[in-house]
């Protein structure tokens, strides 16, 4: 019998065995703008972030923004420009996608009886399989320009009984957990994506946000940018806006734990990595976990939210040194010791760890009101969900 040698690979605990897989990932195309106004074109982008969305947010692998724009660089495409059905499967192909999303919306007059409309959106869909090279059937939606937020919604519904019948939600389920957005909002929001300058980003998605109470995704957008400015303050308070069923829930939780951390809250920080380590075992959780933890004086179990971001990377000096702090911390000293080495073997220049693999080993241990700066834990901020999904669906993680 012929062996397979295949790669073995750790993620927080788990173990993975990769496989032949590929991951099959989709990739949502802005759609055309057949109508006459130039002032919809952003409505394009409003369709494809909105279904892109709704698909990411039931476990459907989704390529990203940045990912359709180097395809487009690399294909020297214009954005914005509509595609020859040639182009379509060639961004497809160049980023290795199994199915792409596209279609075109048009302009209609105003439904009879409801003359205050600004006139009647029709958006038509495909989606192009590229594993078969087969395109399906064209599907869409009719309604009034003003509920653009609610046609996008069913849309994106549909396109998962598409894509994944077996899985997808009910439709009033689905629909029920993303309440319509008001047209005004979601065009600000749109907006702000497509703007080159900070400032103007976020302009816009502070008027989608005060136009509409209710909108998670400006919400996101805007703590992410307060934290990037380190305002851990004004970003917690966007962060506790974003909603469960916003796919970037999670994300918004790990930052909102950081923010909370920032501020001095270690237990409402705990609370958030604690909610995401839940479904992501992934490493930076663990240990920021273990961080709060250790600033809580809880340190045994900091010592085991260290264990589990260990498990998942052995080889990053932080995670040895934090485990060795909170073991040195509890009085632990051989194994703090020990931990403080590992953490020299990895970064021989890490000074703090050598000053305290040197108290370790004198048993020399924290003194009464000796600054909380010694042995201080080392936080993560990178945020590896979409790597995490994508070793899931790639390898055929089995845990």
């Amino acid at each position: 019998m012929q062996r397979l040698s295949l790669p073995i690979l750790f993620f927080a605990g788990a173990l993975f065995i990769a496989g032949p897989v590929r991951a099959e990932t989709t990739l949502v195309l802005p759609f055309f703008n057949h109508s006459k106004s130039t002032n919809l074109d952003w409505v394009g982008e409003s369709i494809a972030e909105s279904v892109r969305d709704s698909l990411a947010s039931e476990g459907i692998l989704v390529l990203g923004r940045g990912d359709r724009f180097e395809a487009y660089r690399r294909l020297s495409l214009r954005p914005g420009a509509e595609l020859t059905h040639a182009s379509v499967l060639k961004i497809g192909e160049s980023l290795d996608a199994a199915h792409v999303v596209y279609g075109f919306y048009e302009l209609l007059p105003a439904e009879p009886g409801k003359d205050q409309s600004k006139g009647s959106l029709r958006i038509t869909a495909r989606i192009l399989d590229l594993k078969r090279t087969r395109q399906g059937p064209s599907y869409g939606e009719l309604g009034a320009i003003e509920d653009l937020g609610g046609l996008e919604v069913h849309l994106g519904w549909q396109t998962l009984q598409l894509l994944n019948p077996k899985s997808a939600p009910a439709e009033r389920d689905f629909v029920t957990a993303r309440p319509a957005v008001r047209l005004d909002a979601v065009e600000s929001y749109v907006r702000g994506l497509l703007s080159n300058t900070p400032e103007q980003r976020h302009r816009y998605f502070t008027q989608a946000a005060r136009l509409d109470a209710h909108y998670s995704q400006p919400c996101f957008q805007l703590g992410r940018i307060y934290w990037e400015k380190k305002d851990y303050k004004i970003a917690a308070g966007w962060l506790e806006r974003v909603a469960r069923s916003d796919p970037h829930y999670l994300e918004a939780q790990f930052f909102l734990g950081l923010c909370r951390y920032a501020n001095g809250d270690f237990k409402g920080a705990e609370q958030c990595f604690q909610l995401v380590s839940g479904t992501l075992p992934l490493n930076e959780v663990y240990n920021d976990l273990g961080v709060v933890q250790s600033q809580r004086n809880d340190f045994a179990a900091a010592a085991a939210s260290f264990r589990k971001a260990l498990e998942g990377d052995d080889a990053d000096p932080d995670y040895h040194f934090n485990l060795g702090a909170a073991l040195w911390r509890s009085g632990q000293y051989s194994a703090a010791a020990e931990s403080f080495r590992n953490a020299l073997a990895r970064n021989a220049k890490d000074n703090e760890a050598t000053t305290l693999l040197g108290r370790a080993l004198k048993q020399d241990a924290p003194r009464p009101g000796e600054t909380k700066n010694e042995g201080k834990p080392r936080l993560k901020t990178n945020y590896e969900e979409a790597a995490y999904r994508q070793l899931q669906a790639e390898l055929g993680i089995k845990k």
